[in-house]
């Protein structure tokens, strides 16, 4: 097994050279890729009269990991006409399942003329893989999205969230059981609610995370001050990780990254969707189960006399607990290669990332947080939702919160070796 990762992250570090040294010359600007350098320097407005010029009486087509691309395209529509009153255009949103997006995005860039103007997608992993370095996805950087954020749009080197969506872990408090610790959700005996790491590839991306220095350092911080007893419990398993760390290039902490990934997978129950995990921890009779899922999915917890959000407890939200409360990803914005009207993707992108409005189809709920400050600001101003439903807001769970954020680049680079780690363990428990 040592001599397998071995070979396979010498492999990896040989290819990365190779790649580096080829050079080459700089690939030509496709027409969109131009359009998208010029829209960098224009405002909404300016962009909302190309799209008006472009698209009217036209056919949009969108697709997306969220189906709330859908609730977001008839407000856009609706800020136009606010530009000019007989501006139409109608669209269709797809929302294709069990990872489909990026096998549809892939046959539809090899057209000439895409179908799809734009997409919302998550995974940081393929993004990065199969559609930027491939050429099928193109990132626009809104102006009035990088003056919020003090950045220069022509300067940005990342890809453009619209939210951050957080994963966190709740446990139903019916019961006496607590989980003040993320390594009492590894003990022994313990199997929590989440959705399979097959179903939601951001699952395995979390998983990656974990093994970055920054988030490996976490776990052992977190490890260091359990009760001896617990400790004992899982130091066999952390010190028998340590040459499989270092056989995959991790650091010194990494050994206690794969201990908590190795322990949760084999322990996890898996499930379909985070609806159903949500809806089995907020029920009276779940006593000391616990999840980890969207946080989110408390918006829609219908009160009854045995189902309350009372029943669950976050557990970060308690006073003294230790280590990460979850993790974060993602959805990103794109506007496809052979897009068919690329100013009216780059004005509808530029709506949904700059104004309240444009964001109000997620931002209405809790759980997802604007990549622009200024929206994420205007959008608790309008909802209230650290008052209302005790969402501590973005800042909180990156900082207490100790929320592990996905690295689109992270990911992708020790998706091979830590990937097919992970994948051994997956092969040997069914999963």
């Amino acid at each position: 097994m040592r001599k397998f990762f071995a070979l396979s992250l010498t492999l990896v570090l040989l290819a990365s050279l190779v790649l580096t040294g080829c050079g080459g010359k700089k690939k030509e600007q496709s027409e969109v890729q131009k359009i998208i350098e010029q829209a960098q320097s224009m405002s909404l407005e300016e962009l909302a009269r190309k799209a008006i010029e472009e698209s009217n009486g036209k056919q949009f087509y969108g697709v997306g990991n969220s189906s709330r691309g859908k609730s977001a395209l008839p407000l856009f529509i609706a800020y136009l006409q606010t530009i000019d009153p007989n501006y139409n255009m109608t669209f269709e949103w797809q929302q294709p399942k069990n990872n489909k997006i990026f096998d549809q995005l892939t046959s539809d860039g090899l057209k000439t003329t895409g179908t799809f103007a734009m997409t919302l997608i998550q995974d940081g992993n393929q993004i990065e893989s199969k559609m930027v370095k491939t050429g099928v996805l193109d990132t626009f950087i809104p102006k009035e999205w990088a003056e919020a954020n003090n950045i220069k749009a022509s300067e940005y080197k990342g890809y453009l969230a619209l939210q951050t969506l957080n994963k966190v872990f709740m446990f139903n408090n019916t019961g006496s059981k607590t989980f003040t610790n993320c390594w009492d959700f590894v003990l022994p005996g313990e199997h929590g609610l989440f959705m399979d790491i097959d179903s939601e590839i951001v699952g395995k991306n979390f998983l990656y995370m974990l093994t970055a220095p920054k988030y490996a350092a976490n776990l052992k911080a977190a490890f260091d001050v359990l009760p001896e007893a617990k400790k004992s419990q899982l130091q066999s398993t952390v010190d028998g990780l340590e040459n499989d760390a270092k056989d995959l290039g991790l650091d010194a902490n990494g050994k206690y990254a794969l201990a908590w990934i190795k322990l949760w997978v084999e322990s996890y129950n898996a499930q379909v969707d985070d609806g159903p995990i949500c809806n089995t921890l907020v029920d009276r009779s779940a006593t000391d189960q616990f999840g980890l899922l969207v946080y989110s999915k408390l918006r829609s917890v219908t009160e009854s006399e045995t189902v309350s959000k009372n029943n669950i407890t976050v557990a970060a939200y308690q006073d003294g607990y230790q280590g990460m409360g979850g993790y974060g990803y993602c959805h990103y914005l794109f506007v496809t290669d052979n897009s068919p009207l690329p100013w009216t993707a780059c004005a509808f992108i530029a709506y949904m990332t700059c104004t309240v409005d444009g964001f109000s189809a997620w931002g209405k709920d809790m759980g997802g947080y604007s990549s622009n400050p200024t929206v994420a600001l205007g959008t608790e101003a309008k909802y209230q939702h650290s008052v209302n439903q005790g969402d501590k807001g973005y800042d909180w769970w990156v900082g207490q919160g100790k929320l592990v954020l996905e690295d689109p680049e992270y990911c992708s680079s020790v998706a091979f070796t830590v990937g097919s780690w992970i994948e051994m363990l997956t092969k040997y428990t069914g999963k």
